[in-house]
């Protein structure tokens, strides 16, 4: 994993503890952005996550949930952190109530590692919900700051054992349910399939990528730019310039393009635009 520590610019530096979890979080939060680009592509992904992490290693980014987690599960399964999976559902804007059991999100735990925040040593470990977790949270009731947001995690009610994260009020979706039992790459095959192929998919529709730092949380959804700031004030901004889009890309959210050839980057641009523009017509939901 000497590679994914360098895409990460982190050190190996002993066996696991909460401050070397912390570290890892808060590096792959800021230097793999959340990312459908390889969707919009057309290029085709597995959730088998050795194969995220050499993409991590490869080209400095992952993919979405099922391939942002399942990457950094390996790089911490690696390194000696007891990392489990679960499946878990995201719940967006547009709907009133959590969605119940449906596979559309994986969710990682980390345990054994007690602290006074963590008596009993488990924590949230989510790296794939692109403008949310910028450090770990302690897998107890109760609410945590990470500027600019506030998170709270509470018992799901419709996870039955699981637990509920509850976005800021600020950010891209409402919150997300996982189940407790822990799940493996076989349950995420189907829903990966859809999400990444389907029409209808969110992830076909629009491009987006997201990422959190220390201060800021930014999403990129086809040619909209928003973010929010230190004082949590919302800007959004339009990028409807070829060259303005790319510079975001690329400079701002540091997505490496090394490997998409000229013909590819404009096949791109042609996609992003039709989508942004077809989602603008349907009203930005």
């Amino acid at each position: 994993m000497a590679g994914y520590l360098a895409r990460l610019g982190v050190e190996h530096d002993g066996p696991p503890s909460v401050e070397g979890l912390a570290r890892l979080h808060r590096a792959h939060a800021e230097r793999v952005p959340y990312t459908s680009l390889d969707i919009h592509l057309g290029r085709r992904t597995s959730v088998d996550p050795l194969e995220s992490a050499d993409r991590v290693v490869r080209t400095g980014r992952a993919g979405y949930c099922f391939l942002s987690n399942g990457a950094f599960a390996a790089l911490l399964a690696a390194l000696g952190y007891d990392v489990r999976w679960h499946v878990g559902a995201v719940q967006n804007r547009r709907m009133a109530e959590p969605p119940g059991r449906v596979v559309n999100h994986l969710a990682l735990t980390v345990h054994g590692l007690a602290a006074a925040a963590a008596p009993d040593g488990r924590w949230l470990a989510d790296v794939g919900l692109g403008d949310a977790l910028h450090e770990p949270l302690p897998l107890v009731t109760g609410r945590s700051v990470q500027p600019p947001l506030e998170l709270s995690l509470s018992p799901s009610v419709v996870a039955a054992g699981g637990w509920r994260l509850e976005h800021d009020e600020l950010g891209s979706f409402a919150g997300m349910d996982f189940w407790p039992e822990p799940a493996e790459p076989g349950d995420l095959i189907a829903a990966h399939h859809e999400l990444s192929t389907s029409p209808s998919s969110g992830f076909v529709q629009v491009l987006v990528v997201a990422r959190r730092t220390a201060t800021i949380s930014e999403v990129l959804r086809g040619c909209v730019l928003q973010t929010v700031g230190p004082d949590r004030a919302v800007t959004e901004r339009d990028l409807t310039g070829r060259s303005d889009w790319f510079d975001a890309v690329v400079d701002g959210f540091g997505l490496s393009l090394d490997d998409v050839t000229a013909e590819q980057r404009d096949r791109l641009w042609d996609r992003v635009r039709s989508g942004h523009e077809t989602w603008v017509g349907a009203g930005r939901p």
